[in-house]
This record gives C-alpha cells, structure tokens and sequence, in this order.
C-alpha cells in the first residue's frame, strides 16, 4: 500500500526506466526512448514515481500547456466562459502505473499529484481545466470515476475544470 516514502520528481537521468511494464507497449516505449528528450527539449515534464533510495521508475505522468476549441467546452460551462476561439488548458499526456503495482491506489495517487501540479502552475500561467485523451474506454471510466467530463467532439477527450480541482485541495 501506499507509504510516505513514495516520491513523485521530475523525470532524470539517473532514474531507471527499462525494466518499466505497464502492459501498453506504447506507454512503455515513450517512457524508455521518449520521455527525457521531450522533458530535455521542454515539449512535455515528465514526472515519475519512484521509491527512494531505489530509482526504479513505478510510474510516469506527463503535463504540457495546450488549447481547446471553445466549441469543445459543452453549453453549460461554455456560458460561464469568456467568448475566446480557444482556452487554455493543461494536457495530462500520459498516465501510467508499473504491473507490480496495479491495484493499490497509484494511478489515483499519481493523478491527484498531476491535478496538484496543474492547479499550481494555474496561478502563474492560466489553465482553466485539465485535459486528457483517454487511450481506451476502461482509461476513460478511470478519469470519469475522479469527475472528468467528456470534451463536445469526442467521448474519449475528457476534461476537469481547474474550478473543480482548487475544491480537491481546499
């Protein structure tokens, strides 16, 4: 279960990212040949968890600054919102929890530190929610459990207005 000694840092070099399965090739294969370089070159910060003194990475995240269309927003929120052709937003990229791990809460424990980040980096670069592209349906039902909203134009784009995430961390 989860103890205090669990980390979550910016992806570097010294951590170990080979032995990483989460049972998507695609995650996989970003975090062992991609991650660094987009975090190196500033296209996406790639957090992982680790579990010190052990730098074995246990899971990953990504956020990046992005925009939606406001026709994306639905009605009801879009009302409340100036009439800009696009908002901010910020894109939790990728999500992913090692195999050893499924089942004890670290996937929560991993998007409530993203949600924490992204509020955070609110208050000096405005997002006014956080969006994310759901791989799947079942990654989709894991984003909707935590209050995500699907996106106008897709089922499988969900987002959670930053209004939202501040009541999280009242």
């Amino acid at each position: 279960m989860l103890t205090t000694s669990w980390r979550v840092l910016a992806l570097q070099k010294e951590h170990e990212r080979q032995n990483f399965t989460c049972g998507s090739p695609a995650l996989e294969r970003y975090l062992k040949n991609q991650a660094r370089q987009d975090s190196e070159k500033r296209v996406a910060a790639v957090f992982a968890l680790v579990q010190p003194p052990a730098y074995q990475v246990l899971g990953y995240f990504t956020l990046s600054a992005s925009t939606i269309h406001a026709d994306e927003v639905p009605p009801d929120l879009a009302r409340k919102l100036p009439r800009y052709p696009q908002l901010p937003v910020t894109l939790l990229g990728r999500l992913a929890v090692d195999q050893g791990l499924k089942g004890q809460g670290m996937g929560q424990f991993l998007l409530m530190d993203a949600l924490h980040r992204s509020l955070q980096a609110a208050a000096s670069i405005a997002a006014m929610a956080v969006v994310v592209d759901a791989k799947n349906a079942s990654a989709a039902d894991f984003y909707q459990h935590f209050g995500f909203i699907p996106l106008n134009r897709s089922s499988s784009r969900l987002f959670l207005p930053m209004l939202t995430i501040a009541t999280l961390f009242d």
